[in-house]
């Protein structure tokens, strides 16, 4: 989780990823190459590539020390 950055990704190529977002990560979602995915500050994610294929997405952040602000899941 990025206490207070948003993150938006596009995915270039690879299998479908699975984004699982949520207070218990309880939401799934499937990414496929050329979906754009924006993920609020403070929300609660994880992105996983269970295909053989690797994943290459390209990600921004909406502040550069989003890094600083990243917390731990407990």
């Amino acid at each position: 989780m990025h206490e207070h950055h948003e993150t938006a990704l596009y995915m270039l190529s690879g299998d479908e990823m699975e984004l699982w977002t949520g207070d218990q990560l309880q939401y799934r979602d499937i990414v496929r190459p050329g979906d754009y995915i924006f993920i609020p500050a403070n929300m609660l994610h994880v992105a996983v590539n269970p295909g053989a294929q690797p994943a290459v997405v390209i990600g921004a952040r909406s502040e550069a020390t989003a890094q600083e602000s990243v917390v731990p899941a407990t």
